[in-house]
C-alpha cells in the first residue's frame, strides 16, 4: 500500500494538482492582482506537460519498434518506416500544442 502511494505516477499525480493549486486563481486576491493567480505558471506548466508526454510517447515508440525489429529482423524495413511516420506525427503534435500553449 506504501509503495503504491510513492510510485512515480502518484508523486506527479500530486505534484500536478499542487501546481493547478498554486497557480489558479485567489478569490480575495482578485482585485490586487488584477484578476491573474498569485503565481503564473500556466503557460510553463502546460508547456512542460506537452513536452514530457512528447518524450513518453516517442521513447514507448521506439521501445517497442526496436524489440520488435531484434524479434523478427527480416521486417525491420517496413517497422523503420511506420516508426519514422508515427514519430512525425507525434512530433507535429508536440509542436501544434506548444504553439497553443505558447499563446497568451
Amino acid at each position: 500500500m506504501i509503495r503504491s502511494l510513492l510510485s512515480t505516477r502518484s508523486l506527479c499525480t500530486v505534484a500536478a494538482v499542487v501546481v493547478m493549486l498554486v497557480c489558479a486563481d485567489v478569490a480575495s486576491a482578485q482585485e490586487a492582482t488584477g484578476g491573474r493567480s498569485l503565481i503564473d505558471l500556466n503557460a510553463a506548466f502546460s508547456v512542460g506537460l506537452v513536452v514530457i508526454g512528447a518524450a513518453l510517447g516517442i521513447s514507448k515508440l521506439a521501445s517497442a519498434a526496436y524489440e520488435s525489429m531484434a524479434r523478427q529482423p527480416e521486417v525491420s524495413g517496413s517497422i523503420q518506416t511506420a516508426m519514422i511516420i508515427a514519430a512525425a506525427l507525434i512530433e507535429g503534435f508536440t509542436f501544434y500544442a506548444l504553439f497553443i500553449c505558447s499563446q497568451k
